[in-house]
């Protein structure tokens, strides 16, 4: 398989950064198309897309019909289903590729014909004033060490070694047809569910992870400052890749770390007693599988915090 790359960027009402991020693509001599959906944009990312791509044949400009706005997810599977490469890459409008992006993912590809893809470092970029915990803390995106494909999904689910980004992320094209598309019902947290999914399947190999390969653009209207959309998704978030992994049969124990993290994310959000029984009564209702399972006695919220008050009270009896 000859490695030829697609990049797939979703762009809404990016006017101010579309144009770095398919120059900063077009310039990689991996990549032999640059496919750009424009996500029904109202500023001028339309007359951007026609002037670069009267420049250049490799830029390929897809709508949704009507030229609806329906977010990330379903901008990045039209990318997906339109894609003609062997391989596929991720790019955010507001980011934007360095130099030599995709000659160490080649040559894993390479040496490493089995695996399904390869992931890297990537950094950030300040188009306004950071902050003191933003300079802090906003650095570098990645996994910080080494780890064998089949403990990936440990490490990423509890964020143990860092984090993954779309960005320095390489796949091949067939790996949709083993994990299906993005959630398109997600308006943020898609990118994790789609990660999760691909580590809990698929071979990944830690590609350059020390220094970072893409920037993420860092402005006042990033979606990942909203807080409030997150509080709600991140939940759906679990939710699904708990739906996904019923109908994927994926290891039981795995599937233990998801309903984990997922009572973490909800016990933090909500403390309701009864509201907590209604929602895992209806989770579990949901995934029927699970409900003659250990996981529907160990999560069920009465068990679960009595387990947690007995290990408590046991702890301050011995000191």
């Amino acid at each position: 398989m000859s490695f030829s790359v697609s990049v797939i960027i979703p762009a809404y009402n990016a006017d101010r950064f579309i144009e770095k991020a398919i120059k900063s693509a077009i310039i990689q001599p991996e990549v032999n198309e640059v496919i750009v959906v424009n996500d029904g944009s109202t500023d001028k990312t339309k007359e951007i897309l026609d002037k670069l791509q009267g420049i250049n044949s490799k830029i390929k400009i897809f709508c949704h019909p009507n030229n609806q706005n329906r977010g990330r997810s379903a901008s990045r599977n039209l990318g997906i289903n339109q894609a003609t490469q062997s391989f596929i890459a991720f790019l955010d409008a507001d980011d934007f590729y360095l130099k030599n992006r995709f000659i160490n993912d080649q040559l894993i590809f390479k040496n490493m014909p089995s695996s399904d893809g390869v992931y890297n470092a990537v950094g950030f970029h300040f188009y306004r004033k950071p902050s003191l915990l933003e300079n802090e803390k906003l650095k570098i995106n990645t996994i910080s060490k080494k780890i064998k494909p089949d403990e990936l999904f440990d490490a990423v689910i509890s964020s143990k070694y860092g984090y993954l980004h779309l960005n320095g992320l390489t796949v091949k094209k067939t790996i949709f047809n083993k994990i299906g598309y993005f959630n398109e019902s997600l308006k943020v947290a898609e990118d994790s569910d789609i990660i999760y999914k691909m580590s809990l399947i698929c071979s990944l190999e830690s590609g350059i992870i020390n220094v970072p390969l893409a920037f993420r653009g860092i402005h006042e209207t990033n979606v990942f400052t909203r807080n409030d959309l997150y509080k709600i998704y991140n939940m759906k978030l679990y939710e699904s890749v708990i739906s996904w992994s019923s109908k994927n049969k994926i290891s039981i124990n795995k599937i233990d770390k998801i309903f984990k993290y997922l009572w973490i994310v909800r016990f933090r959000d909500e403390n309701n007693l009864l509201k907590n029984i209604a929602y895992w009564l209806t989770l579990f209702l949901k995934n029927p599988e699970f409900i003659f399972s250990f996981l529907s006695i160990k999560y069920f919220p009465i068990i679960r915090l009595r387990q947690k008050l007995f290990s408590f009270l046991y702890a301050n009896n011995r000191s």
